[in-house]
């Protein structure tokens, strides 16, 4: 092990990590209700600052996966397809298997420029968190409480308000509403032989109806479905900390894309649509384990520098004060100050990485629709 690798596994480094998130995401939230003046004057201005502010948040996630770990996501897809990434809107299918699959699909965004203006569905209790859900807030997520009768008008709303939106975005889905798991798998599959369902090996069975509202609200406005699918080279089990510790992954991920109007409009075709694509990703993933690769060409997008650029510039900027105070509690001489501040960073740790647990889904809704929950 060199000794940069050792660096990266002290408990140190995650400190300035997490101080530095937490802070800047602090101060970006407060730079956000600084637009709220603008919303009435100028909306689509105050929607492109927030964009920027928005990635200046969840770069730095994308930074500490491709720069910090070293992580890079190999695509496998049709090059016709590959020169339209980027410059339409989409929704994207993902499935939930690993428990970075959040952060590569992120830097999947980042680098066809679109990370800043990325939506996803998330808990209404997540609006009203600092750092992150403020931060989402104004990104104007798709907020739900879990309870469809409750929820329709809202989540539909929401999606309409979307039509406008004066940057080209992603909206990602995990129609599987939860992470993979043995137990559910099990549960998910007794379901599918009771509803007469082909059995899938590798996914759950997804949930229809919230795919089909985002569908069915966002046409006209999205271009295309990306059915993307996630595996990692070498039976490779990551991990958030794992990331936070340097570790390096091969990710490979396998897009498809899939235009809109191919899909059905009836909520009973649509449904069996998505069945039948979650069965087609299923055999993927198949051979995929037999063969350590997805079909079609593979290509590495351009890594772009703006992730790196903020997390440093963010870095550099939060630690000389946090130094300065470092060497006046040293020289003050006293004890209890030096160990308050030690907790308090170790409070700041934890609490960052159980915001970055918020964006993982653990639970998903009565209807179909994914959240955003711990």
């Amino acid at each position: 092990m060199g000794l940069v690798q050792w660096l990266k596994g002290q408990l140190l480094c995650h400190l300035v990590i997490c101080y530095g998130f937490f802070v800047s995401g602090l101060l970006i939230n407060l730079l956000q209700i600084c637009t709220l003046p603008l919303w009435p004057i100028n909306k689509q201005l105050a929607r492109r600052i927030n964009c920027k502010l928005g990635y200046s948040l969840t770069s730095q996630s994308v930074a500490l996966l491709e720069w910090w770990s070293g992580t890079e996501v190999t695509l496998y897809t049709d090059p016709e397809n590959y020169r339209l990434y980027g410059k339409e809107n989409a929704i994207v299918v993902l499935n939930h298997n690993f428990e970075i699959d959040f952060l590569c699909g992120w830097t999947f965004c980042d680098r066809f420029g679109v990370l800043g203006a990325s939506k996803c569905l998330a808990k209404k209790e997540l609006s009203y968190l600092p750092v992150i859900g403020w931060m989402w807030y104004f990104l104007e997520m798709v907020f739900i409480k879990r309870k469809w009768e409750e929820d329709k008008r809202n989540f539909v709303q929401s999606l309409q308000n979307l039509r406008d939106y004066p940057e080209n975005f992603w909206f990602l889905l995990h129609c599987e509403g939860t992470r993979f798991t043995e137990e559910k798998h099990r549960v998910s599959m007794e379901v599918a032989e009771k509803k007469s369902l082909p059995k899938l090996k590798h996914h759950l069975l997804p949930r229809t109806k919230g795919f089909w509202v985002a569908v069915q609200n966002l046409r006209g406005t999205v271009a295309a479905v990306y059915c993307c699918t996630l595996n990692f080279r070498n039976n490779e089990t990551p991990t958030l900390l794992g990331v936070l510790n340097g570790e390096k992954y091969h990710p490979d991920l396998y897009v498809r894309r899939i235009p809109l109007e191919s899909i059905p409009e009836d909520e009973a075709e649509c449904s069996a649509w998505l069945h039948k694509l979650y069965q087609e990703k299923d055999k993927f993933q198949e051979d995929y384990s037999q063969t350590g690769c997805f079909p079609g060409p593979k290509v590495t997008p351009p890594c772009r520098p703006w992730a790196l650029i903020n997390w440093l510039g963010w870095t550099c900027l939060l630690l000389y004060p946090l130094c300065l105070l470092l060497v006046q509690l040293v020289n003050s001489g006293s004890i209890l100050s030096i160990l308050a501040t030690v907790a308090f960073c170790s409070a700041v740790s934890v609490g960052v990485r159980w915001m970055i647990g918020q964006t993982e889904i653990k639970r998903s809704s009565s209807y179909g629709v994914p959240l955003n929950n711990k």
